[in-house]
């Protein structure tokens, strides 16, 4: 029993430990960005690439749905140990990739002006802002055909795999940035080239990662396997159901910012340092998510009932100890991390007074990230794009009014809210559905 048990946990670290620091490392990546911007001689350049990358991080969060659907398809065929399958959700999930990616080619570039109009970026920045996107919207296929293959690897458990590839994206992104903004002089044009350069980059590694698992089959099944439109409704639909999902999230945090402005640049200055902080907590809290994802997933394959749920309380286990250890962080931590994050006394005295609800967040949200893992890997995806919309609609927005009064405390409180309902109402869902377990299997 205890080998089983230590077996258990190692199969969860061997995937979340890898995910996690594949996770962290994208937000360093954009402050080794924003270093290598900040010593060009006008800061306008920095503001320009900084517009570009939030427009660029809606649009393509908004296709996240292409490596949460694949991983739980691919955990699936993994634990059924159906090799045909395999490969026939990589092939098709890359086929939607690509044709998804076309279509933000040809229809992105006209949008591009009025989206930075939308950010209010700043009149010497703006047109540097659409030159950067124009560049790195060539981008695309390349970036979603990755998440794909991200998700694949995942759901076959070579969570290694996902590591490598994001953190040779991200040095071959930072060579390239050092050399062709500081050495070749190309400013935001070289920012948007290294990228680009960098993400096709990633995309090949993980298709060589991908390669030798597809050579088992001729060109010509494979090419059978994309064209077989009977299974595309079914991939629809749970992609659907996360794109839902994913821009109701969006929607939310962009709510947060909104009224956040309206408290003035200095609230809006704590509140978004505090809230990266909490994306950084969430990536680690999601190493977690994505073991869930592989290993319910897989359990969902072997139809084996017994290790499903063992999986689900083993992954809460690591979540909730996770979730306390980084609060515990940002408790103690406290006077170090706004010290680091910004030298102005008055964001610093503001973000400080609404620090305990940052402390607050990783226990009040991880079980919504945990539970977001166990119903992708279960491809039982309508259940989150449901829990979302009443947890918004039903508890967060409410919320906001009735503590307008509180002002920026009653706009962190709601916020808070929203977690916490997340992760309330998908356990809700989770029992329910374990009442019934052929609706797991």
């Amino acid at each position: 029993m205890n080998e089983v048990l230590l077996n258990s946990h190692h199969k969860i670290w061997r995937i979340a430990a890898p995910m996690m620091l594949a996770n962290i490392s994208v937000p360093l990546l954009g402050l080794v960005d924003a270093a290598i911007l900040g010593h060009l001689e006008s800061p306008r350049y920095l503001a320009a690439v900084a517009v570009g990358t939030s427009i660029l991080s809606i649009l393509y969060w908004g296709f996240g749905f292409l490596r949460m659907g694949t991983t739980g398809a691919s955990a699936q065929a993994w634990g059924a140990s159906d090799a045909t399958a395999q490969s026939r959700v990589f092939i098709q999930s890359a086929t939607l990739a690509l044709l998804l990616s076309a279509l933000i080619m040809l229809l992105a570039p006209p949008l591009i002006p009025f989206a930075v109009a939308w950010l209010n970026a700043p009149p010497e920045a703006a047109p540097l802002s659409v030159g950067y996107l124009n560049i790195r919207l060539y981008s695309a296929p390349a970036v979603l055909l990755t998440y794909v293959a991200i998700g694949w690897l995942l759901g076959q458990q070579r969570a290694r795999w996902a590591l490598t590839i994001t953190v040779l994206t991200n040095l071959l992104n930072i060579i390239l940035d050092y050399w062709f903004i500081l050495g070749l002089g190309l400013n935001t044009q070289g920012a948007a080239l290294a990228s680009v350069i960098s993400e096709y980059g990633g995309a090949l590694v993980a298709l060589l990662a991908i390669a030798p698992s597809l050579r088992r089959h001729c060109a010509r099944t494979l090419l059978t396997l994309a064209a077989r439109l009977s299974d595309y409704p079914q991939l629809l639909q749970s992609s659907g159901a996360l794109f839902v999902r994913t821009t109701a999230l969006l929607l939310a945090l962009a709510f947060f910012t909104a009224h956040s402005a309206e408290f003035g640049t200095t609230v809006l200055a704590a509140n978004t340092l505090l809230i990266n902080l909490m994306f950084f907590t969430a990536h680690a809290l999601d190493g977690f998510a994505h073991a869930a994802e592989a290993l319910t997933g897989e359990a969902v394959g072997k139809r084996d009932f017994p290790d499903f749920l063992r999986t689900c309380r083993r992954c809460a286990e690591w979540s909730v100890a996770t979730a306390a250890l980084l609060s515990l962080v940002l408790w103690l931590g406290k006077p170090l991390i706004l010290a680091v994050l910004t030298d102005i006394s008055e964001v610093s005295a503001i973000a400080a007074s609404y620090y305990p609800w940052l402390i607050a967040l990783p226990l009040l949200s991880a079980a919504s990230y945990l539970f977001d893992g166990i119903f992708i890997g279960a491809l039982q995806t309508r259940w989150m794009q449901h829990t979302m919309l009443v947890s918004i609609v039903g508890v967060y927005l409410p919320t906001w009014y009735l503590t307008q009064s509180w002002g920026n405390h009653g706009l962190w409180f709601a916020f808070c809210a929203l977690n916490l309902a997340r992760g309330l109402t998908l356990a809700a869902a989770f029992l329910m559905l374990c009442h019934h377990r052929r609706w797991w299997l």
